[in-house]
């Protein structure tokens, strides 16, 4: 016997959230990537304190859906996993794509994106491979991909946070070091790292107080 795994392509509709309503009046444009096991009809709700005048926000929605626990009530979602990475990979940058022309968004609206968790790591690919210019770009809880490279950023003048809890589960002591160095050798004065007193959650303190 002899497998084959093959490609096709094909078109196909996907759902994304926002929050507030985009008017002259907006400010600030969000695009917000969330953490493994969100939904982003939940995930955007963390941005809900922001102001509803200036602040637009879009949550694109992480592609695999699954069930979360035995009892198949509680659905969550994953971006990436080691199969077929780049293909899918590609999907999403896609969709992504999608997203911003559907949106629309002006150009003179500050635009802040935000990776929390899983969702640090297409952040960061999205903005080197798309080199897409942003005002401040939020990389939160999360790992920054290790095949990016200091020349994937050059393009990129928008302020880089480093954001962490120091009580994060998932962040260890040697973890956080290796984050802070990857992330002065791809941003370099651009950079500013913000640790907090906290595990492994939304800072909703840090995101109310950018804007």
């Amino acid at each position: 016997m002899h497998s084959t795994q093959k490609e096709i392509f094909f078109t196909t509709k996907k759902t994304y959230s926002t929050l507030n309503t985009r008017t002259e009046k907006t400010k600030h444009i969000w695009l917000v990537c969330h953490g493994m096991g969100y939904l982003s009809k939940y995930f955007i709700r963390y941005f809900n304190q922001l102001n509803t005048e200036e602040n637009y926000v879009i949550a694109p929605q992480a592609p695999s859906l699954y069930y979360q626990g035995k009892d198949f009530k509680h659905v969550g979602a994953s971006w990436l996993t080691k199969e077929n990475t780049h293909l899918e990979t590609e999907n999403i940058f896609n969709y992504f794509d999608a997203i911003l022309e559907a949106e629309n968004i002006p150009k003179n609206a500050s635009l802040i994106v935000l990776g929390y968790s899983q969702g640090v790591s297409v952040a960061a690919r999205y903005i080197a491979k798309r080199q897409l210019q942003c005002n401040h770009l939020v990389l939160h809880s999360g790992g920054i991909p290790k095949e990016l490279r200091p020349e994937d950023f050059t393009f990129l003048k928008a302020k880089v946070s480093l954001v962490y809890g120091t009580e994060d589960e998932y962040i260890n002591k040697e973890r956080a070091t290796h984050e802070t160095k990857r992330a002065e050798e791809l941003f370099g004065k651009n950079l500013e790292i913000i640790p907090f007193d906290g595990k492994h959650v939304v800072n909703v303190a840090f995101i109310n107080g950018l804007v």
